[in-house]
């Protein structure tokens, strides 16, 4: 028996620690409105790429943290993404994150001039 892989801690960082699953729960987050298309997604994450980004959406949909809604009343078909409860609830992870980031590493001049200090996360 392997007990890392029994882990929760182990288990938890297989879910989110994948290149970019952070930063599509935190783009899923951020702005007025909860969901956001594929395309969407896409031009806010600049680097990544279309492969990568289907694979991410459907680990996190399938480990619960985000939900995709198909809109086909529209053509093209249209699909959206949010957090699940249980997405919004890791986003206070991403905020403890941030904060020791802020305290003990990061003070630079892409995140002053772009209020991350004073930003909700």
């Amino acid at each position: 028996m392997d007990t890392m892989k029994d882990c929760t801690v182990y288990k938890t960082v297989d879910i989110i620690g994948k290149k970019w699953s952070l930063y599509i729960l935190f783009e899923l987050h951020k702005g007025e409105k909860g969901e956001k298309g594929f395309n969407e997604l896409k031009r806010k994450l600049k680097d990544i790429t279309p492969k990568t980004l289907s694979a991410r959406l459907k680990e996190l949909e399938e480990e619960g943290l985000i939900q995709k809604v198909i809109d086909d009343s529209v053509l093209p078909v249209r699909c959206e993404y949010s957090l699940t409860t249980s997405g919004e609830d890791f986003i206070s992870i991403i905020r403890d994150i941030k904060a020791w980031g802020l305290k003990w590493k990061f003070s630079n001049e892409v995140c002053e001039s772009s209020v991350c200090r004073l930003c909700d996360l």
